[in-house]
């Protein structure tokens, strides 16, 4: 293999890397702007008509639905009493200017002196690549609650 070679190959290594500390950076963002109360930011961590699927409750729509609900009373009401949206380490896979990602994610709610666990669940997200960066299309999250759909969501990235 020539330099030329090795060189290409160094930077389509490079290029794998850097997207998936994009999205690692992306994904772990969300949770300290929803908890600052920073609803608008974190909606634009979507594109324009990105998709939240929570829990097949409802499915939201970037940006304005997302920033109505976070805005909300009650997520208000949660924020100011203490919480913690936590996204556990994703796997991700990047597929040139797509990209999916599969992770747990935990909110930790604060009541009186105590901290608990108040839901985990399984997320995948995709991605595309815009001229800002790596954004949000669809995260779909489902509770882990043993159901089939919990178990179909933790199976969406196997090899």
């Amino acid at each position: 293999m020539g330099v030329e070679e090795r060189l290409e190959a160094l930077e389509k290594r490079l290029q794998a890397a850097e997207d998936e500390l994009a999205i690692v950076r992306l994904l772990n963002s969300y949770g300290p702007m929803i908890d600052s109360g920073e609803s608008e930011s974190a909606a634009h961590l979507w594109i324009e008509g990105g998709t939240y699927d929570v829990g097949g409750y409802h499915t939201l729509v970037s940006p304005d639905q997302m920033v109505t609900v976070w805005s909300s009373a009650d997520m208000q009401a949660m924020i100011n009493a203490g919480s913690a949206h936590l996204t556990a380490s994703p796997q991700v896979k990047v597929k040139g200017d797509t990209a999916e990602a599969l992770a747990y994610a935990f909110v930790m709610l604060k009541e009186g002196d105590r901290w608990y666990l108040w839901r985990a669940s399984v997320n995948h997200w995709t991605f595309v690549r815009t001229t800002e960066g790596w954004r949000i299309k669809e995260r779909y999250n489902r509770a882990l609650d043993g159901s089939d759909e919990s178990h179909a969501a933790l199976r969406r990235m196997l090899p």
